[in-house]
């Protein structure tokens, strides 16, 4: 028989209202569509009526979980509209900042992709090794999820000796661990089971669609904005576009730990090349030109873009955020299909999704 299964946009298993709409024929999925827009905020109306330092500190709230990826690329596009040269210490602080944000959240997005499949021991393991992570962000910064690093010119904290280190132990304890969950989720039978020929997105379907970020890579795409084009001081740094080619969930699952990979070795890299001087251009309020720029920034879920319009006041003129999720929920529908309803859950979490990220 053929059903109408709505997910959403209140559901007790997603944490932000989201609506997909199942066309079902028994158990398996025929067609579905999704549905966004249920938790907009306003955020860019906002900057329009806010000063520059105002913004920086919003745009940070426009997600949790990638709150450094906003105030990252909003202090871009005013350093470009101004053409300010932030210190490289600086723009080596923001970077070490921007790769531990991505640690923690693939770590985040493992745990739950792990817990959806009802594997809670590798869920629990996948989130002490956060945990890890977000003390030691919590020590560099003195947040846990909106960390203020940023501010316009630079960098508006230093690390000192002491905290090199204590990241560098981390560092150490964070690479054998990732090492284990790497074997276990490669071998382990659950895993196989629940992730492999789910949800597929295959490499021409990815390209038509248009998905970034782990999203397009984990479907053998090679796009990475700090490879493709480097900003701050990224092509300082030795490392690789992490791609998998299995198209499927666990493509999906498998490419957050080989980015993992790819994060350590930038930051200690980073930690190991930290230059000396200034972190920020002082404690000054810029006066900003009139001006228009578009920056990119690879996000821990993908490209995420700034478009910043300044007319010479103080206040913002237009700021467009163009996150990742908007790319990659289009993928959903197309994924989705001829899969049973109970990967349903699973398959649209896999994008990473953050809903209220989308709909600022």
């Amino acid at each position: 028989m053929s059903y109408v299964i709505p997910i959403g946009p209140y559901h007790p298993a997603l944490e932000e209202p989201v609506h997909a709409r199942l066309y079902t024929e028994g158990e398996e999925i025929k067609d579905a569509e999704v549905f966004i827009g249920y938790n907009h905020r306003g955020i860019e109306k906002l900057a329009t009526q806010k000063n520059f330092v105002q913004t920086l500190v919003m745009v940070e709230r426009v997600c949790g979980i990638c709150s450094h990826s906003h105030a990252f690329s909003y202090a871009m596009a005013l350093e470009q509209i101004a053409q300010m040269e932030v210190p490289k210490r600086g723009q080596y602080i923001r970077v070490i900042i921007a790769e531990l944000e991505r640690l923690h959240s693939h770590y985040l997005w493992l745990g739950i992709a792990l817990h959806l499949i009802g594997h809670d021991s590798l869920f629990m393991h996948s989130w002490d090794d956060r945990e890890a992570i977000m003390d030691i962000l919590e020590e560099l910064t003195g947040n846990r999820v909106n960390y203020g690093m940023i501010c316009i010119g630079g960098s508006r904290r230093d690390i000192s000796d002491e905290q090199r280190k204590n990241v560098l132990e981390m560092l150490d304890k964070i690479e054998k661990s990732n090492a284990r969950l790497k074997d276990i989720l490669l071998s382990d039978k659950t895993v196989a089971l629940r992730t492999q020929g789910v949800g597929i997105l295959t490499t021409e379907d990815c390209l038509r669609i248009g998905a970034v970020g782990p999203q397009a890579r984990a479907s053998e795409v090679a796009i990475d904005v700090r490879k493709d084009a480097p900003y701050s001081c990224y092509d300082e740094f030795d490392f690789e576009k992490a791609v998998f080619n299995t198209c499927d969930v666990f493509s999906r699952v498998v490419i957050r730990i080989l980015e993992n990979i790819e994060s350590i070795k930038i930051i200690r890299q980073a930690l190991d090349m930290l230059p000396d001087g200034k972190i920020n251009l002082g404690n000054k309020i810029f006066r900003i030109p009139a001006g228009e720029t578009m920056v990119r920034h690879e996000a821990p879920r993908g490209q995420l873009c700034y478009k910043v319009v300044t007319d010479g006041g103080e206040t913002n003129k237009r700021v467009s955020i163009h996150v990742p999720t908007f790319k990659n929920a289009p993928t959903v529908p197309t994924m989705l299909k001829g899969n049973s309803i109970a990967d349903a859950g699973l398959i649209i979490a896999s994008i990473d999704p953050c809903f209220s990220c989308m709909d600022r």
